[in-house]
């Protein structure tokens, strides 16, 4: 599918492995030139240098206050423009809420929300004028508290109200400003989490996976691939009428509205 993306400028943040990975190759397949952003030099160069379009990798910390600003300086000055911003980076810990310490819940607001909120503030005058698009990857859990996700709820939720509140000012600026909040998918941070089930239930990793999606009432877990075409699709052209929209993909498993 031609997603009108060719010669666009994207950076993507969290791009070194899973969904963040897999958005950079699709976007690069749509013909985007892709700015790389994750803390893995060595995995993202190799990443980059497989692309079929020219690609920068940037091997940066975005918990670090400077760090929304080189990242921007960087893609500024490699190609002179930045039409989209996907802000993917961030992973918080599960847990029981009377265990959690002051450290996790700086942690977990430091790379996911404050790292993608620096980046969109940064990145807004490259964005109005370009008149370009963010995509915030944010994740259900924002819109459905879990006792044992207590943090990455907290921070999901922040994250889409600031989706909403940016694309309130987009309307002005011609920015779009949508997300997508993903499931149980099918990563390596997942895939741990199924070896630990199988290990506490004493049972093999099939059966474990089963389990899991099984509570979560859905009936499998989502692909990579399948986040990075919902992201592709909002950042582009062809979803030009979709602004402050948040698009669930997530096997069925909200069903609130």
């Amino acid at each position: 599918m031609n997603l009108q993306l060719h010669g666009k400028v994207a950076l993507v943040t969290g791009a070194s492995r899973g969904i963040g990975r897999a958005i950079v190759e699709t976007l690069a397949g749509e013909g985007a030139h892709v700015v790389a952003v994750a803390r893995s030099s060595e995995v993202l160069a190799d990443l980059v240098a497989g692309l079929p379009t020219r690609g920068l990798a940037l091997a940066v910390d975005l918990r670090e206050d400077t760090a929304a600003d080189y990242a921007l300086g960087a893609a500024l000055a490699a190609y002179g423009r930045l039409d989209l911003l996907i802000n993917n980076a961030g992973a918080t810990v599960r847990g029981d809420f009377l265990t959690l310490d002051d450290a996790a819940w700086h942690d977990g607001f430091a790379l996911k929300f404050y790292g993608a909120m620096r980046l969109c503030r940064v990145a807004w005058p490259a964005l109005r004028a370009a008149q370009g698009a963010i995509v915030n990857v944010v994740g259900i859990g924002g819109r459905t508290g879990s006792a044992e996700f207590t943090i990455g709820g907290a921070v999901n939720a922040a994250l889409l109200n600031l989706t909403k509140a940016l694309a309130d000012r987009g309307v002005v600026d011609g920015v779009r400003v949508n997300a997508v909040n993903p499931s149980a998918i099918a990563t390596e941070r997942m895939q741990a989490r199924v070896r630990n089930q199988a290990r506490e239930r004493g049972i093999d990793e099939v059966l474990a996976a089963q389990e899991i999606a099984t509570s979560l009432r859905v009936a499998r877990f989502g692909t990579p691939q399948e986040i990075a075409a919902a992201v592709a699709f909002l950042a582009s052209p062809l979803a030009a009428y979709c602004h402050g929209a948040v698009l669930d993909v997530d096997g069925g498993q909200t069903r609130t509205l």
